[in-house]
């Protein structure tokens, strides 16, 4: 199978264009950076209200171009938009109720990025709680079970998703108990995810292909962001200041879900221009050294929209 979008060389050879004025200005190495940029050209296929349908939409390939798009990375609250997805579905299907609870974790886990309401949602996927570390035959059940969110995207059968792996909640001390023995040893298990696959997921969503039309609308919703007033202090996030969205024009309507740890600083983002040109980044870069600087995303999304 191929991947959904079209390889388009001009816009390829743009972008490792502004990836070697990127690296060049913050002193990123080949291996720090990976990006996923996709082109809509019109007729639009996203943001239509479910007007198309899933079997036309992922006839319709839009042009982009990646670097290090397959690249396996620890994805930090990336992730959470694939939960996201999974929650709808289980939903959909009937698998759990529905609650005013369960909606304020989900909520809470895309807007504000919140661990803690991310690791009920993980629990309800999975049937599975974080406790002390378990026997071998009921940890094996347990681990059987907190997979269920990978079986599920792995039916899917997107190329995109070779080899990603998405059983981890996300922590801020890290993991204890039998959620330490499931990361491993040497932390082998780690959530890992490609700047492909984010982009994929979203292109999806923005499609309004991902579970139903009314659910891709209501998870875009809950993605869209604003450029906050006063800029976060230093220590805090609000996943636009730092992020790609900020370096994108006052007007621009954006839907996005970052991820930061002291290591990684990652962003996914759907965007629509001032004039309605829709467009989808996703970036991802590694190393502590650069996982504080809110400067390295923004000009990244900066050059790449004054090109196109």
């Amino acid at each position: 199978m191929s991947l959904f979008f079209t390889s388009d060389p001009t816009l390829q050879t743009t972008l490792d264009q502004v990836l070697e004025q990127v690296r060049s200005e913050f002193g990123l190495t080949p291996t720090q950076l990976a990006v996923t940029w996709v082109v809509y050209d019109p007729p639009y296929i996203t943001n239509t209200g479910g007007a198309i349908s899933a079997t036309d939409f992922w006839q319709h390939r839009p042009r982009g171009a990646s670097y290090r798009g397959v690249e396996l990375i620890y994805p930090a609250s990336v992730v959470k938009l694939f939960y996201l997805v999974a929650a709808h579905e289980w939903l959909e299907q009937g698998m759990i109720p529905p609650s005013p609870e369960f909606d304020r974790a989900l909520k809470d886990m895309i807007v504000d990025s919140s661990n803690d309401a991310t690791s009920l949602v993980v629990d309800t996927l999975s049937g599975t709680t974080s406790g002390p570390e378990l026997p071998p035959g009921p940890f094996a059940t347990w681990c059987h079970q907190r997979n269920i969110v990978n079986r599920f995207f792995q039916s899917l059968q997107w190329p995109e998703l070779t080899g990603v792996n998405m059983n981890q909640k996300p922590w801020g001390d890290g993991p204890y108990g039998r959620e330490r023995a499931f990361v491993g040893e040497h932390y082998d298990n780690r959530n890992r995810l490609t700047t492909n696959a984010v982009a994929r997921l979203i292109h999806s969503i923005a499609g309004g292909v991902a579970v139903s039309a009314a659910r891709s609308q209501s998870m875009l919703m809950s993605m869209q962001r604003t450029l906050p007033f006063n800029p976060p202090s230093p220590g805090d996030e609000d996943q636009v200041t730092g992020f790609l969205g900020a370096g994108l024009p006052a007007g621009t309507r954006l839907y996005s879900k970052a991820g930061y740890t002291s290591t990684v600083r990652h962003d996914a983002l759907y965007f629509e221009r001032p004039d309605g040109t829709p467009g989808l980044l996703v970036a991802f870069t590694e190393g502590s050294e650069h996982s504080q600087n809110r400067h390295i995303l923004p000009r990244l999304a900066s050059l790449i929209y004054s090109t196109h």
